[in-house]
């Protein structure tokens, strides 16, 4: 939070009615609020309370000196004061609006946000702050309005420029978000989360080598920096670079050791590499930690299928169709899990499901077909394996010249 201590003693030694002694104690609270000293500036500005009630100015002194001590309550009532006293008072709306941010009262920061920018137009922070809030309620676009404004009245604020491109990020318009997170960061170059912040938006036009080397940069300006190794070990795996990937998702574990997600990521990657009991401990972590995954009771099924711990698979496809019954993949590995336990006619059931969900997958086709076939079921295998070369499979349009001569 900003606010101009200048402006507050220019108000002083122009306003003739003050007392010497409520001046001095005024005084003695701008110098402790320029110290730091926000207690001690308290009790100063309500001795100069006590002495010149009538005064605005010590009362959004004291506002501000509450606001920095994170008492917003107590500081909006105090800039609540000074506006009644001086309606005019740009900057008593401005720090009240901030206050209000800062307890989430979005919409009322807005108003008093509007209001001293009514009153002043030219104040770049208000234009700023009234941005963030309006960002805050997923008004982007407005957003974006008020920090073009910031930036016309204040070229060089790092701030407006990064605050500008999260916003556009948020609209999708990642390379817009990219043009301004760049500008940003030639203004304040050691800024972490603005490269951060690129590189999802790299990350995002599936520019990963891009993302990569701003997660880099994010955690050499801030080596305690969880999500960017977690986003860099993403963009790492999504170049097939897994075993790099492992090595970030795990640094990232060392900081946010309850987050399921990095578990889950980083199973993913070691079942990449065929490390499947490791996969296996990841996903069942990801799910000790969030319970309604279904994408890792799906995965982990998948790894004990692979291990060929056909029941486990089952059972953990199981689970996931549970939590998501719209699940075709899961419904097709538990028909595929079931195949390998010869339990052809659970299979076929699975397959059947997974066809309904997904009417264009050829191997679900295939599969049945070969289920019906092991059943006797000829004809209707036939017409699987039709439907399923019609779709494209190769392997199906050999089985059909094969069994259904």
């Amino acid at each position: 939070m900003r606010i101009l201590i200048t402006t507050l003693l220019t108000f002083i030694l122009f306003s003739s009615s003050i007392g010497q002694t409520a001046e001095e104690y005024y005084n003695k609270g701008v110098a402790k609020v320029n110290l730091q000293d926000y207690r001690g500036a308290i009790t100063d500005y309500t001795k100069a309370i006590e002495l010149k009630p009538d005064n605005p100015v010590p009362y959004y002194g004291r506002g501000y000196a509450k606001a920095a001590l994170q008492d917003y309550r107590g500081a909006i009532a105090d800039f609540t004061k000074a506006i009644e006293l001086k309606p005019d008072y740009a900057f008593a709306f401005y720090n009240r609006g901030h206050s209000k941010a800062a307890l989430q009262d979005y919409s009322g920061a807005i108003a008093d946000y509007n209001k001293a920018i009514e009153l002043k137009p030219d104040i770049s922070d208000a234009f700023l702050k009234r941005g963030y809030s309006k960002a805050a309620l997923q008004d982007h676009r407005g957003a974006i309005a008020d920090y073009t404004k910031a930036i016309e009245l204040k070229p060089d604020n790092p701030v407006a420029f990064n605050n500008r491109g999260y916003s556009k990020a948020a609209l999708q318009d990642h390379r817009g978000a990219i043009a301004d997170y760049t500008k940003a960061i030639e203004l304040k170059p050691d800024y972490p989360d603005t490269f951060f912040k690129r590189g999802n938006s790299k990350a995002a036009l599936q520019d990963n080598q891009g993302a990569i080397a701003d997660y880099t940069r994010a955690i050499e300006l801030k080596p305690d920096y969880p999500f960017a190794f977690y986003n860099r070990g993403y963009s790492k795996a999504a170049l097939q670079d897994h075993r790099g990937a492992i090595a970030d998702f795990t640094k990232a574990i060392e900081y946010n050791p309850d987050n399921p997600d990095i578990f889950f990521n980083r199973g993913y990657s070691k079942a990449a590499i065929q490390d499947n009991i490791g996969a296996i401990a990841d996903y069942s972590k990801a799910i000790e930690l969030k319970p309604v995954n279904s994408d890792a009771f799906y995965y982990r099924g998948v790894s004990k299928a692979d291990l060929q711990d056909y029941r486990g698979a089952i059972a953990d496809y199981t689970k996931a169709i549970e939590l998501k019954p719209d699940y075709p993949f899961a419904h097709y590995n538990r028909g595929a899990s079931k195949t390998d336990l010869q339990d052809y006619t659970g299979a076929i059931a699975d397959f059947t499901k997974a066809i309904e969900l997904k009417p264009d997958d050829p191997d679900a086709f295939y599969n049945r077909g070969l289920c019906k076939l092991k059943l006797g079921q000829k004809d209707s295998g036939c017409l699987d394996f039709s439907k399923a070369a019609e779709l494209g499979d190769q392997e199906a349009a050999a089985a059909k010249r094969e069994f259904c001569k």
